[in-house]
């Protein structure tokens, strides 16, 4: 034999024996977790325990547990190590644990158990962070659906969740999740984002930012609109804030998200089928509920099908000042997404009605796009103006100027602009005692976009 075929025989032995290693650790590793997760029982879930007694307990038991253990001898470093990694599975959410803690980190994405993306700054990297397989994800996944009371098995191989600080979970597993388990975490600020934050990013300018505070003070219908990870809730959380404390307020969510801090505030949330398939609440039922319940303000998380019906009526018959998001492409978009979300509510109206419902239900649409920069922005503000013949016609009050370009890094330099056209409900606004100062929707020049 010669001695490069020695030299590649001999790295085939390492890679092999390196291989068997790995795999004696994982299986160590299940076991070690079955036996803590089989010891400690329901005391992992006892609210009575702080979090540094759980964790003692927790060590205490996983030493306890590694000490029966003689199949895989560990150097104290390895030890140590893996004593961490089984007790972040335990008390946290295993391998992506830093990067939920880790405020950089916007969204976090599972793409199986050897490939995890999250986003930072708007931008996606691929880390080296990885599961031990397929059922590693699926404890996890089992871990956090618990907590809010769902479930996930392969008769409901898809769930929407919450974590304890209120970020979004999304999971799909098998047979859904060719390649899976799928988890899709959206992360939350701890503080939650303010106007003036969104003005510092430049989502929006101050001038916009004080028109719209005096829309929703004004009791304007306002739709929130734009594309998955535009940022339409941030927003959303940011207009509900401008409501006023002495008004009755009341939130309805697929998973709660919002965060209001008036003291007059009522959340209702969507709850599944149990295991018989029964006793689901959907989103239309708590919207048809809400009305019962004398709001000032209903604040529907997000639109998404027949309960677009129920929000026009309500919108129609004295609940002025309404909130809700809808996914779509831009604002025209966005009033064809109303028209089949209507008709999803299996009512036999004539397209006409229920554009004449929208027209005169919604006010005004506010659009945002996250940019190729990463960045979100808001890019138009559109005045619903009405029906002419069978089309409901808008009328953009600012607009996102895309022609200013781009800077070194790459960062769009465009703002909103005003348009030069005064809202029609500027009446509306000064009957409730406020003014629409004329400078606000002063015209300013666009630039011609590059091509």
């Amino acid at each position: 034999m010669s001695l490069a075929d020695r030299v590649r025989a001999a790295r085939a032995a390492d890679t092999t024996i390196e291989g068997q290693r790995l795999e004696m650790r994982q299986d160590l590793r299940r076991r070690l977790h079955y036996k803590v997760v089989e010891g400690l029982g329901p005391t992992l879930y006892d609210s009575q325990l702080s979090d540094a007694e759980l964790k003692l307990r927790v060590m205490e038991m996983l030493e306890w547990a590694l000490d029966q253990e003689e199949s895989v001898p560990l150097a104290r470093p390895d030890r140590l190590q893996l004593l961490q990694e089984i007790a972040d599975d335990v008390l946290g959410y295993g391998p992506i644990d830093p990067f939920l803690t880790d405020h950089s980190v916007t969204e976090v994405m599972v793409n199986g158990p050897h490939q995890v993306w999250v986003e930072r700054n708007g931008i996606l990297h691929l880390t080296d962070t990885r599961f031990v397989d397929a059922t590693h994800v699926e404890r996890i996944i089992e871990k956090i659906v618990g907590q809010v009371g769902r479930r996930i098995d392969e008769s409901t191989p898809m769930v929407d969740a919450r974590l304890p600080d209120g970020s979004r979970v999304n999971a799909v597993i098998h047979p859904l999740a060719i390649g899976g388990p799928f988890l899709t975490i959206r992360k939350f600020a701890v503080d939650p984002f303010t106007v003036d934050d969104l003005i510092q990013n430049g989502t929006l300018t101050a001038q916009v930012a004080g028109f719209l505070r005096r829309c929703v003070l004004g009791k304007v219908n306002v739709i929130v609109s734009g594309s998955t990870g535009s940022g339409k809730t941030t927003l959303l959380n940011v207009l509900s804030s401008f409501v006023p404390d002495n008004e009755r307020i009341i939130t309805i969510e697929d998973a709660a998200e919002l965060r209001l801090n008036q003291v007059h505030v009522l959340g209702m949330e969507y709850r599944p089928p149990n295991l018989e398939g029964k006793g689901a609440v959907t989103i239309r039922d708590l919207v048809r509920n809400a009305l019962r319940m004398r709001p000032d303000r209903i604040i529907v998380g997000e639109a998404r099908g027949g309960e677009a019906l129920d929000m026009l009526q309500a919108m129609n018959t004295g609940h002025d000042g309404s909130l809700t998001t809808i996914h779509s492409n831009s604002p025209r978009d966005t009033l064809s997404r109303i028209e089949t979300m209507v008709l999803m509510a299996g009512m036999d109206l004539p397209i006409r009605a229920v554009r004449e419902q929208i027209s005169s239900a919604v006010d005004l649409i506010v659009h945002l796009h996250r940019l190729r920069d990463g960045t979100r922005r808001v890019t138009h503000v559109s005045e619903v103006l009405g029906m002419e013949s069978d089309v409901i016609t808008t009328n953009d009050l600012f607009l996102f100027d895309y022609g200013m370009g781009i800077d070194e890094d790459g960062r769009y330099l465009g703002r909103l602009k005003a348009t030069g056209f005064r809202p029609r409900f500027a009446e509306h606004l000064e009957q409730n005692g406020i003014t629409l100062s004329p400078e606000l929707f002063e015209p300013e020049p666009f630039q011609a976009r590059p091509r």
